[in-house]
């Protein structure tokens, strides 16, 4: 091995990896190394050693990138929500397109040229929903905060730059009736202690605000007060929701909602839509990006008014009713049952009359879709979870041969590992990414498939 744990060395960056972090080389020994910027002279301490590649913690810039910038933000290096608030912005846009385009050139036979990044103008406070853990501190003092990056230590939080900035004083609002009235905080360790985690759902084109309290238990202690100041403090907050969570999991969310204001959902418009979205449900983080994406989507896709399209893993039915204006019939899958609920309401509400929301596994009602009811689609669109595609879903696609495919997805490994497997049949015509996310390392790609 040319490199020893524990020991210093002086390295160049030559290239940043998909997940933002840089690339050093010695003796032809790969180390990565986070928060490093192609480019830089850095002098850094190997962390860690495998057989293949090494890890190293950067101790000295030697010369930093013209691309380096001071953060703004006193607990980035610690909370990992944004990897690249060192970077400018738009060199961030850059090295997503050149992560997406790596792992292109380094899979695919057709050597797809990536589309340039389509960034934000305002890249700030974007995030439409919030998920605050609460804990104590060393004084054992209730506390909220985001987790340290790969623990679960609370770090609290002064202000986030890419939370919605109502959502950051009603969770800190919370904290203080908390804290007033002597509620318990639950504790990981002892499995004891009332409340776990602090949501909130924001509409950023209706201003509506959902508040959920996560508890592990039924009763929240002066609910009704809670309630009562919670309104007359945010006029915006339109549901108030209690969910129960009693399992020793590090799910967020139980399953379990009640309401304690409100009709238990909030509403939000996205392109000519009015959306529902409850507790339970997916609903993109960042809208006014979400609405570029699809939009794309469904521009590329040139459906016609003769065209079945599937929309797997179709949530609460956003891209569904965005394709269902020009298409014959929309196919809406998704595993989570409150969601296709939802989807089935979005519908009712913006008079969509031409689709069908299916409740269950993606894998199994593909599989029946087609093989059983005969329903064979022109078009189909698929926003899969990081996980990517399974290879049931794959093989149906491949015998039904749409003659055009919209892949969406939120992890360019499996997007590009999926891609491989469809290349054969389908032409790439089109990967670009869309900054979902600016500042971390998590990259959205919009790409389209045709039929060879």
């Amino acid at each position: 091995m040319p490199v020893e744990k524990n020991k210093e060395y002086v390295v160049e960056i030559i290239d940043n990896g998909f997940e933002g972090e840089g690339i050093a080389k010695i003796e032809g020994f790969t180390i990565f190394i986070p928060n490093a910027i192609k480019g830089e002279k850095i002098k850094i301490l190997i962390v860690k050693v495998l057989k293949s590649h090494a890890f190293g913690k950067a101790l000295e810039i030697i010369k930093p990138s013209i691309y380096r910038i001071v953060t703004d933000c006193k607990t980035y290096k610690r909370c990992g929500g944004c990897d690249l608030r060192h970077v400018k912005y738009e060199e961030t846009l850059k090295m997503k397109q050149n992560a997406v385009q790596s792992l292109v050139n380094k899979t695919l036979k057709n050597k797809v040229e990536v589309e340039e990044t389509i960034g934000m103008e305002n890249p700030l406070f974007y995030r439409n929903k919030a998920q605050y853990p609460v804990g104590v501190d060393k004084e054992k003092n209730p506390i909220i905060g985001v987790f340290a990056n790969r623990t679960h230590e609370i770090i609290p939080i002064e202000e986030c730059l890419i939370q919605n900035k109502e959502s950051q004083k009603l969770a800190k609002f919370v904290l203080e009736f908390i804290k007033e009235n002597k509620i318990s905080v639950y504790d990981e360790n002892s499995k004891k202690g009332l409340v776990r985690h602090i949501v909130t759902k924001v509409g950023l084109k209706s201003n509506e605000v959902m508040l959920i309290i996560v508890i592990n238990g039924k009763e929240i202690p002066k609910e009704d007060e809670l309630v009562k100041q919670v309104l007359e403090k945010f006029p915006n907050v339109k549901s108030i929701v209690k969910n129960i969570n009693t399992k020793n999991t590090n799910v967020i969310m139980g399953k379990e909602n009640i309401n304690l204001y409100g009709n238990g959902y909030t509403e939000d418009v996205l392109g000519d839509y009015i959306f529902k979205i409850s507790p339970l449900s997916f609903y993109q983080v960042n809208p006014s990006q979400a609405e570029k994406l699809y939009n794309i989507g469904v521009e590329v896709a040139e459906i016609s008014k003769d065209d079945v399209v599937f929309d797997l893993y179709c949530g609460i039915g956003t891209i569904s009713l965005f394709m269902a204006k020009y298409a014959k019939k929309v196919y809406g899958i998704e595993i989570v049952e409150e969601a296709i609920k939802d989807a089935k309401e979005n519908a009712k509400l913006n008079k969509v009359d031409n689709t069908e929301f299916i409740a269950g596994d993606v894998e199994v009602v593909l599989d029946d879709l087609i093989n059983n009811k005969n329903v064979i689609p022109d078009v189909i669109m698929v926003d899969p979870p990081r996980k990517g595609l399974d290879n049931k879903s794959i093989e149906n696609i491949l015998k039904v041969k749409p003659k055009k495919m919209i892949y969406i997805s939120c992890n360019p490994a499996t997007l590009v590992r999926d891609l491989a497997k469809l290349e054969e049949k389908y032409e790439i015509k089109m990967i670009r990414p869309v900054d979902m996310f600016p500042f971390s390392k998590h990259i959205e790609c919009c790409t389209l498939l045709c039929l060879k």
